[in-house]
């Protein structure tokens, strides 16, 4: 397999997630600083919440005290995640790369969206973001 065949462009950053103690508070503070809106999906409860900007926004998920905020995979408030938007056909073409690079990574079915998951060499978890249904309808105010 040629590199041409997995070169896959990337649209704009989708999402980040952070974890939050309180999501009342947060959901309010980004409301009113950011003019972000409230996005809860059904399938998705009760998280994430999402708070959206047009395409780009927040993931809210809720922090977890029981590990050290030192530990690469503490749940305790923290970026979570950043997830970069792409089209379905670079989706298919970044997991063909991601195997011919050999790294490990995981698909998932979000409903509304499928991800791949990896991570970067200090441990961030790095999201490739496609949207599976229709767009206008997903992204309406």
């Amino acid at each position: 397999m040629s590199n041409e065949d997995s070169a896959f462009e990337i649209n704009f950053i989708d999402h980040i997630a952070i974890r939050v103690k309180d999501f009342e508070k947060s959901i309010e503070w980004y409301k009113k600083v950011l003019g972000l809106k409230k996005h809860q999906l059904p399938e998705w409860n009760p998280y994430p919440i999402f708070l959206l900007s047009n395409k780009c926004g927040l993931a809210l998920f809720p922090a977890v005290d029981d590990t050290p905020d030192d530990a690469i995979n503490s749940k305790g408030v923290k970026i979570d995640h950043f997830a970069f938007n792409v089209s379905n056909d670079n989706f298919q073409k970044a997991k063909k790369k991601y195997i011919e690079l050999g790294l490990k990574f995981t698909v998932k079915d979000h409903h509304y969206f499928h991800s791949i998951y990896t991570r970067d060499p200090d441990g961030h978890v790095v999201e490739l973001t496609t949207i599976m249904v229709d767009e206008a309808s997903f992204y309406k105010n």
